[in-house]
C-alpha cells in the first residue's frame, strides 16, 4: 500500500468515525429530550395552562401572545367564609355571608355565666342579661347515620262482605322493594353508587364505612347491587337517553383503557375499553353516554353512533375514521399538546423557538374562540374566516418550512408531522358556528372514571363494567343538567321499580334529567 492509499483510507476512517460520533450525539440528544419529557410528565405542572411563560411573540405579521391564554382559575380575590365575621357581612363578591349558609341547618350556642357567678363581685347584686354578642361561625360535622326500617302492611276487611261470603279484604298501595329480598334500598343504593362513582371510593372503603355504621355489608354485596339495580332499572334509562343523543347535530366522543377481569377468550392482563359519547357545549342537553367495549376497534364507534349525521368531535385515533358520512372535526388542544411536550426545560435555548412557536399559533385560535363565544352561529363562522384562517394559513406555511429543518424522530418533528398529517380535518370547524375546536368536553366527562380507576384499578367483570358505564352515563348526565347526581339516581331507583316501563315506554321521557319534575326535585345546591 502506497502512501496516498494510505492516507485516503485514514480519511475515510475519521469520516466514517466522525458520522459515527455525529449519530451518537444525536441519540444522546433524542434520550436527553425524552428524559426531560418523562421527569416533566412525572414531577411537573399537571395541567396544560400555558400562562407560566410570558412575553409576545410576533409572527408573519400577527401578533400572538405567547403561553398568555386567559385560562386562571384561582382568583385570589375570591376568599372562603371567614368564620370571624358576622354572618350578614357582604364578601368581596358582594354576596351575604349569610346566604352561602341558607341551605344548612343552623343552631346557636349561646355561653352564659354559671348560676353562681350571675352575682356582682362589687356590691353583690344579681347580674341581669343585656345582650349577646356574636363571635363566629363554626361547621360542625355529624357523621352519617343508618337505620332499619320494618315494612308492614295493614289488611283492611268489609265485614259485611265476609258475612255474605263476598272478597272483602283490602291492602294499601305498597311500592316494589329496589331488588327482591335484599336489604337495599333506593337511598343506600345510590349512596353506594354516589360513594364509588362520583366520590371515587371503592367498595372495600365502603364496606370498612359501613361495618363502623354498625351494619356489615360486604363489598361483594355492594357490587351486587350496583350490578342488579343497573340491569334491572337504570339501563333503559341509558338507553333512552342514547336515542336523545344520537338525535343531535354535534357530539364527542374520547375513550379510555380499563382492566377487566373474567372476559371470555382473554386474559385478564389484557387492555378494554371505556368509551365516552357527549353532546355539545351548544346543545341544550347534557348527555354523556359511557359504552363499556372489550377492545379499541373502530367498529365500536361505528355501531354505537349508527343513525347519526353530523360533526363529531375527537382526537385522532385512526379509528373513529370507521364512522362514515359524517364531518370529522379535530382537536386543537392535541395539537398544542404535542407543541407543549415539545418544550425544552431551557426556555431560552434555541431548540425553544419552534415549539413555542407552535404553542403561540394555537393560542391564538383558543384566544379568538373565547372572544367569539358570544356571538351567533352565523356571526360566528363568519369571525373565524375573517380572524383565525389568516392565523391558520400563517400557522400551515410555518408547518410545512419549519418540518424541514428537524429530525422527525424528535418531539418538535412529531408534533410538526402530526399538524400536517391532520390539516384537513383540524379546519372542519370552519363550516359551522356550532363547532368548537377541541375535544375538551369529552375528555372533561372521561376523567371522572379516570380518577376512579386509580382507585378501584380495575372492574371484576365484564357484567361490573358495563354497570359502570350505566351509572357513570346517569352521574355525568346529571352533573351536565345541573342535577345532584345523588338525587337523581334515587328519584330513578324509587320511581322504576313497579313501574309499566317496559310496557309504556314513554313513560321513560318522564326520566329524562331535562323534565320539570326531575329539574324540581334533583337540582343540585
Amino acid at each position: 500500500m502506497n502512501e496516498n492509499s494510505l492516507i485516503r483510507t485514514l480519511q475515510d476512517t475519521i469520516e466514517s468515525q466522525n458520522k459515527t460520533i455525529e449519530g451518537l450525539r444525536e441519540e444522546l440528544k433524542k434520550s436527553n429530550e425524552n428524559m426531560e419529557f418523562l421527569i416533566k410528565k412525572l414531577y411537573g405542572r399537571k395541567t396544560e395552562k400555558t400562562s407560566a411563560i410570558d412575553g409576545q411573540l410576533v409572527i408573519s405579521d400577527i401578533s400572538l401572545g405567547l403561553f398568555n391564554e386567559a385560562e386562571k382559575e384561582a382568583d385570589l380575590s375570591v376568599l372562603e367564609p371567614v368564620p370571624f365575621e358576622e354572618p350578614v357581612k357582604r364578601t368581596r363578591k358582594g354576596y351575604k355571608r349569610k346566604d352561602l349558609f341558607k341551605d344548612l341547618p343552623q343552631q346557636d350556642h349561646v355561653y352564659k355565666l354559671d348560676k353562681s357567678q350571675q352575682i356582682c363581685p362589687i356590691d353583690g347584686d344579681n347580674l341581669s342579661v343585656v345582650g349577646k354578642k356574636f363571635l363566629r361561625s363554626e361547621i360542625k360535622y355529624v357523621p352519617a347515620e343508618i337505620s332499619i326500617v320494618n315494612i308492614y302492611q295493614e289488611t283492611y276487611e268489609c265485614r259485611t262482605c265476609k258475612k255474605e261470603n263476598r272478597p272483602g279484604v283490602f291492602n294499601p298501595y305498597m311500592p316494589e322493594p329496589v331488588l327482591q329480598h335484599s336489604y337495599a334500598t333506593a337511598s343506600s343504593v345510590a349512596w353506594t353508587m354516589n360513594q364509588k362513582f362520583v366520590q371515587s371510593v371503592p367498595l372495600y372503603r365502603q364496606e370498612k364505612d359501613w361495618k363502623q355504621m354498625g351494619f356489615p355489608l360486604s363489598r361483594a354485596t355492594l357490587s351486587n347491587w350496583i350490578i342488579k339495580t343497573s340491569e334491572e332499572w337504570l339501563t333503559p334509562v341509558v338507553e333512552k337517553l342514547r336515542e336523545e343523543l344520537l338525535k343531535e347535530t354535534y357530539l364527542h366522543a374520547d375513550e379510555t383503557p380499563v382492566q377487566v377481569f373474567n372476559e371470555e377468550g382473554k386474559k385478564n392482563t389484557t387492555k378494554s375499553y371505556m368509551w365516552v359519547y357527549s353532546t355539545s357545549t351548544n346543545s341544550e342537553r347534557g348527555i354523556r353516554i359511557f359504552k363499556y367495549a372489550t377492545g379499541r376497534a373502530g367498529d365500536n364507534a361505528k355501531d354505537f353512533l349508527k343513525g347519526f349525521d353530523g360533526y363529531l368531535h375527537t382526537d385522532a385515533y385512526s379509528g373513529y375514521g370507521k364512522v362514515k358520512d359524517i364531518h370529522h372535526c379535530l382537536c386543537w388542544a392535541h395539537v398544542r399538546r404535542y407543541f407543549t411536550d415539545a418544550l425544552p426545560k431551557d426556555m431560552k435555548s434555541p431548540e425553544a423557538t419552534l415549539p413555542a412557536t407552535g404553542v403561540a399559533y394555537c393560542n391564538q385560535l383558543f384566544d379568538w374562540e373565547r372572544e367569539l363565544k358570544t356571538l351567533t352561529t352565523e356571526e360566528r363562522k363568519r369571525m373565524r374566516l375573517e380572524k383565525e384562517k389568516p392565523v391558520l394559513d400563517a400557522f400551515w406555511s410555518w408547518v410545512e418550512s419549519s418540518i424541514q429543518k428537524v429530525l422527525p424522530k424528535f418531539n418538535i418533528g412529531k408534533a410538526l408531522q402530526y399538524a400536517l398529517n391532520h390539516k384537513d380535518k383540524l379546519q372542519t370547524y370552519l363550516e359551522d358556528g356550532n363547532c368548537v375546536i377541541s375535544n375538551n368536553i369529552a375528555e372533561n366527562s372521561i376523567k371522572p372514571f379516570t380518577v376512579g380507576r386509580k382507585n378501584w384499578q380495575f372492574c371484576g367483570s365484564p357484567e361490573g363494567a358495563n354497570a359502570s358505564a350505566c351509572v357513570y352515563s346517569l352521574v355525568e348526565t346529571a352533573k351536565a343538567n345541573g342535577l345532584n347526581p345523588y338525587k337523581y339516581l334515587e328519584f330513578l331507583l324509587t320511581r322504576l321499580p313497579g313501574s309499566n316501563f317496559k310496557t309504556s315506554p314513554n313513560m321513560l321521557n318522564l326520566m329524562m334529567p331535562w323534565d320539570e319534575l326531575i329539574q324540581t326535585t334533583c337540582k343540585a345546591e
